[in-house]
């Protein structure tokens, strides 16, 4: 990565360009490439709009048909037209709130939005707590997740083991992959538990159709109420994640997850002899240093 691109907004003009050039990407899914690009376009908001395509593609470490698709997707008939759009939203103004906000806390703000939109989504607590009833019947409780999703499943997993007698986490895919649903199934499991981030494999949705013949009640937790999962899930629990950075930031799904796991716990008389139990273990084995 050159200078050039490492530059970061710097004065109250720039950073009102950028927060304007935000809004832009605001709501659209787009591809690591893109997003690499769209970075670009907010760092150099004062010399984008006069660059053509193939000096934007230098200036992003991309190729030149990258930056012809980058402009398909936020809906312009090419770039020239998104070079033109982008000279009438890049002079002066401020950033969020008023103030001039970096790139980075305007990623931190989008995850405080959708922390406050989970936390309006649960002022309904009857889907989690169905959710939680469901997921602490099954014994053993499948909880798949695989690729981006793979993390949110192994800690998961790995907290409710606490309290759960028998989890198995599935965050590796194949062809074992409906071997062990199926094991889980004939062990007595009744449902299964799904985290499906963007993007989302198409080995996942075969796994869920899977795993519903099989009987397994379905509960998802996904990025929204229209992901590619909804149709293959039982129960969907949305939670929308950032889309502000390279890479997408899962708080609200973290958390979603952990607020699942606490109407588990509800849900399971043992959970907390369960946990006094573990403790007790942890402490004869000086597992913990506090």
């Amino acid at each position: 990565m050159s200078d050039t691109q490492r530059a970061t907004v710097g004065t109250p003009r720039e950073a009102g360009a950028s927060a304007r050039l935000h809004r832009l990407f605001e709501g659209r899914r787009l591809t690591p490439t893109q997003r690499r690009i769209a970075h670009c376009l907010v760092r150099q908001a004062a010399a984008v709009p006069f660059l053509s395509s193939v000096e934007l593609a230098r200036l992003a470490g991309v190729s030149q048909p990258s930056v012809t698709r980058f402009a398909f997707a936020l809906g312009f008939d090419g770039y020239p037209a998104l070079r033109r759009h982008l000279r009438d939203v890049a002079p002066d103004g401020t950033g969020v709130d008023g103030r001039s906000n970096n790139r980075y806390q305007q990623a931190v703000q989008a995850e405080i939005d959708n922390l406050r939109q989970l936390a309006s989504l649960l002022a309904d607590p009857g889907p989690v707590e169905r959710a939680g009833r469901l997921l602490a019947a099954s014994r053993p409780l499948p909880v798949l997740g695989l690729r981006a999703s793979a993390a949110q499943a192994r800690g998961f997993a790995y907290f409710t083991a606490k309290v759960h007698p028998d989890v198995r986490l599935l965050d590796e895919g194949g062809s074992m992959l409906a071997d062990r649903i199926d094991a889980a199934r004939h062990a007595g499991a009744s449902a299964l538990l799904c985290f499906a981030l963007p993007r989302h494999p198409r080995e996942v949705l075969d796994a869920l159709d899977h795993a519903r013949d099989t009987g397994l009640t379905v509960v998802t937790i996904a990025d929204g109420a229209f992901a590619p999962v909804a149709a293959h899930s039982d129960l969907l629990l949305p939670a929308a994640v950032g889309t502000g950075l390279v890479f997408d930031t899962v708080s609200a799904p973290m958390v979603l997850g952990q607020v699942l796991l606490e109407a588990m716990c509800d849900a399971l008389p043992e959970a907390q002899a369960r946990l006094e139990e573990f403790d007790a273990r942890a402490v004869a084995r000086g597992l913990f240093v506090n």
